[in-house]
């Protein structure tokens, strides 16, 4: 690629050694795999602004939240836009780890609790993290070790995780002037950040600033271990236990833990070790009396802590409204992903709009990473973002052709049947499909990027069954059965189905309503023990075919949604290529697959 004016920018997250070393090094002071650094490992690539490949590298790696470098997204990424990286203008990683910022985390360390012994330890462990991993020095050398290039540190950007978060949800929404509030486990220093972003530049509130110690997502994190899940993975578990109590009244977290301050700040009385995921385990038995592994005990602690959340960061929200005349809220960061607390949050709001993007998590900081350097760059003006202002599709990962798809489909000659069709003979055919009580895989376009499968690879199914739910979570997600199912819904019709509030869609999933009365009965595969969905809005333009096959089956059934989950089982990546379509398809009681315009059946199954 010669003669380019174009600024191309790759975003950049995952480290070689970080799991090794936190288990190695770390596994003695109570360190475990929620603190791990570069989770949601991924790569993106911008070029003049618009964001032309982003994939996670988990998708490739088919390692679920891997941490390590993402050797194959960025080669991915390369080579979707047909370039090396010789014709990268600007390395972008979503950390700023500086001497500071370990200074400050040493400093604090000496000022902890932990006995002398684990202070020494921990000390040496995180100047070593520091040295080793995490440092400008240590993220280029290995960068440099996997991939060969060694990049300009002219051409570097560090940018401070939390200003990645911010930046990712500006820039997928469109780039439109916007309050924000970041709050995850913890950044470099924080877990929580509020501020502005006006024409493409970030004003952070220094003083609302929330350190680690007082982390409302590492605290609901440890709830999430404390009820027997995984941390930093299984919070969406706690979420949907939430549904089967209601809070304790009084609530000890509310009552004993959680103090607010007028600053906007928030505390907790008894601060989190960040060197033990367990420390608040005897408050919690306090509180709740000693664990059970019943629904009665885990939905009860799980409704006192989502209210717990909810009263944290409507408190963060009130307090933003007050030192902002903008009307836009974005809310990114891991907690962002809690969309129980997303709905409520913007109802109590004064704001006219909040956005939480399919990129929330750490799923989506290559992107932030990215666009932050990119509006950073001296070239980059109002003009530059007024050309890329468009709110970006989340369809951003691998696509595969027939040629491709036929050849998966020929590996597994013998086990499976294949029928090519048109795009109007499948939208009628899997319509037709649907009005009986199955469930289908269906797989077209690019992968979706984040947690959510938004629709290129779902598993769908007809939610007018009342035992629809129980027959994915058992024979094909093989997952607790207490977990909720989301629905597709048509744009236009959303507000006749829900009760959507001030809201007018939700594309990405991360908005909990409300179903309406008349529509219970009708979808009881799509409404969760509380009464509500977690709905994906779909329109023409944004997903053509899956909103046709809606209206379709809708035609057919008069039932206006579909269950959409993720195309996987339990404990693995959501599928990326043919193959691992085919393989979920064969390993799970999937009745049908859809691969692009082909529809499969495995041999001897039904046509």
């Amino acid at each position: 690629m010669t003669g380019k004016t174009a600024v191309i920018v790759l975003g950049c997250n995952g480290f070689s050694r970080v799991a090794e070393f936190f288990s190695e090094r770390l596994g003695a002071t109570g360190i475990n795999k929620h603190y791990l650094l570069g989770h949601d490992a991924a790569a993106a690539l911008l070029v003049d602004g618009r964001l032309v490949a982003a994939v996670e590298e988990e998708r490739l790696n088919r390692e679920k939240k891997t941490t390590d470098f993402p050797a194959r997204a960025v080669d991915w990424c390369l080579e979707e836009a047909g370039i090396t990286f010789d014709d990268v203008d600007l390395f972008a990683f979503p950390w700023n780890w500086t001497p500071q910022v370990l200074d400050e985390l040493l400093d604090g360390i000496r000022g902890s609790s932990l006995a002398e012994d684990a202070k020494r330890r921990l000390l040496g462990d995180m100047a070593d993290l520091f040295d080793q991993v995490v440092s400008h020095e240590a993220i280029l050398a290995d960068f440099e070790a996997r991939t060969g290039h060694r990049p300009d540190p002219a051409k570097v950007r560090f940018v401070p995780h939390h200003l990645a978060h911010a930046t990712t949800g500006y820039y997928l929404a469109g780039m439109k002037d916007s309050a924000f509030l970041v709050s995850d486990g913890r950044a470099e220093r924080f877990s929580t950040l509020t501020g502005e972003i006006r024409d493409g530049r970030i004003t952070v509130f220094d003083d609302t600033a929330t350190g680690a110690q007082y982390s409302i997502g590492t605290l609901f994190s440890s709830i999430t271990r404390f009820l027997g899940f995984v941390p930093n993975n299984d919070e969406y578990k706690v979420m949907g236990l939430a549904g089967y109590a209601e809070p304790p009244a009084p609530n000890p977290f509310l009552e004993h833990l959680l103090r607010l301050h007028d600053d906007g700040r928030y505390s907790f009385t008894t601060p989190l070790r960040t060197d033990d995921l367990h420390s608040h385990d005897a408050l919690f038995e306090e509180y709740f009396g000693p664990f059970e592994n019943t629904l009665a005990y885990t939905s009860r602690v799980a409704a006192a802590a989502q209210q717990m959340l909810n009263v944290a960061t409507a408190h963060q929200v009130a307090h933003l409204e007050k030192r902002t005349d903008l009307d836009r809220l974005l809310f990114e960061g891991g907690v962002a992903l809690n969309c129980l607390n997303n709905t409520p949050l913007f109802e109590g709001s004064r704001f006219t709009d909040m956005q939480v993007s399919f990129g929330a998590s750490d799923t989506g900081i290559t992107i932030g990473a990215a666009a932050h350097a990119w509006l950073d760059h001296p070239g980059t003006g109002p003009a530059d973002i007024l050309a890329a202002s468009a709110p970006v599709s989340p369809y951003l990962g691998p696509a595969y052709d027939d040629t491709a798809i036929e050849e998966a489909i020929e590996a597994f000659a013998g086990r499976v049947t294949a029928t090519r069709l048109t795009d109007e003979e499948v939208v009628g055919k899997v319509a037709e499909l649907l009005t009986e009580k199955v469930v289908i895989g269906w797989f077209e376009g690019r992968v979706e990027h984040g947690p959510r499968a938004l629709g290129h690879r779902s598993i769908i199914a007809n939610p007018g069954f009342d035992d629809i739910k129980d027959i994915i979570n058992t024979r094909v997600k093989h997952r607790e059965p207490f977990r909720p199912f989301a629905p597709l819904v048509l744009e236009e019709r959303a507000p006749e189905i829900f009760d959507m509030g001030r809201k007018t869609s939700s594309p990405y999933m991360t908005f909990v309503f409300p179903v309406r009365d008349a529509y219970r009965d009708r979808i009881p595969g799509a409404v969760h023990v509380d009464g509500t969905s977690r709905i994906q809005t779909l329109t023409d333009e944004g997903t053509p075919r899956l909103t046709a096959l809606l209206r379709r089956f809708t035609e057919l059934t008069g039932t206006p949604c579909l269950i959409n989950t993720s195309f996987n089982v339990a404990g693995e990546p959501i599928v990326c290529t043919p193959t691992d379509a085919l393989n979920c398809f064969m390993g799970t009681e999937i009745d049908y697959l859809v691969l692009g315009n082909h529809l499969v059946t495995k041999a001897g199954g039904a046509d």
